[in-house]
């Protein structure tokens, strides 16, 4: 048994790493992010329809189910999108710290999703994450076009996230996951055609941009989709959103040590990046704490 949850931990912390290196992919693909977001969706909801008629899931919902998760895969798509557009118009560094200050944004979408009250240190913490943001974007000011995306980016990832959360209490998540990806697919489809971009050259990909793709499609979002379902059947909510703040620091220190030369920031950046990283984690500790004291 300690062997077994030992290796459900050890699961948790590759899924957490695999998040990290999705920013790592997404610096490498030459690709711009809205075609690049497109390939994703696309390779993850082919993979996730295999996984679905493997174990003979049956996917039929109702027309407004359907539609909302549709509304889900429209934000998330836009959360990858903004993302990866930071790292283009900053670099890794810069869209990780800005996406740990998903929390801040949770502190007032999820009581208003949720319909409950604003706990006081959320306030307290969302100022701690706004002072964490000014000194980076203080010492960072040339990078203040993928700041304001990264933020973005957090802001989507949020809603999606508490949306999620909703769901998942009357829906199997692996149906949830297939559904949004198909709202993304056919979403990014339309603003390509809208564009005129569905040309022969933008099918026309370099070998690495394909082989990176099929990661990102299949490792970092069809298997870790689903792997973070199985771990947590496994192992407390809890310990894996826990955990799963870890990820801006993976990646950042995979970054640091593929490029050093882009990605040594200032001392404020760091600063800054450990206040918001410190607060999301003390956040994650006393909402558990405060959950035991009404389940005791």
């Amino acid at each position: 048994m300690p062997n077994a949850k030992l290796k459900n931990y050890l699961h948790l912390h590759v899924l957490v790493f695999i998040a990290g290196f999705t920013a790592i992919l997404g610096k490498e693909i030459s690709i711009d992010s809205v075609p690049l977001v497109w390939y994703r969706m696309l390779i993850a909801m082919l993979l996730m329809f295999c996984y679905i008629k493997i174990i003979r899931l049956k996917i039929k919902v109702d027309k407004k189910t359907m539609f909302q998760f549709f509304g889900a895969g429209i934000i998330i798509a836009l959360h990858w999108i903004t993302f990866f557009e930071s790292i283009n118009q900053a670099n890794v560094s810069i869209a990780l710290a800005m996406f740990s200050t998903g929390a801040f944004f949770a502190s007032f979408i999820e009581p208003l999703i949720f319909r409950r009250r604003i706990l006081g240190f959320e306030i307290l913490f969302g100022i701690v994450v706004i002072i964490g943001v000014f000194l980076i974007t203080q010492s960072e000011i040339r990078y203040i076009n993928g700041i304001l995306l990264g933020i973005s980016s957090a802001l989507f990832s949020t809603l999606f996230a508490v949306i999620n959360g909703k769901f998942i209490v009357k829906h199997n998540a692996t149906i949830i996951s297939f559904y949004e990806f198909i709202s993304g697919v056919f979403f990014i489809s339309i603003f390509l055609v809208f564009k005129n971009e569905f040309s022969r050259e933008f099918f026309q990909l370099s070998s690495k941009d394909w082989l990176l793709l099929l990661i990102l499609g299949s490792v970092c979002t069809a298997y870790a989709f689903i792997g973070a379902i199985h771990v947590m059947k496994q192992i407390s909510p809890y310990t894996v959103i826990l955990s799963y703040n870890l990820e801006p620091i993976y990646g950042i220190a995979i970054a640091l040590f593929l490029y050093p030369e882009t990605e040594t920031m200032s001392p404020n950046f760091y600063y800054g990046a450990i206040l918001i990283l410190c607060t999301v984690i003390l956040d994650s500790v006393l909402k558990n704490r405060k959950k035991k004291k009404l389940n005791t």
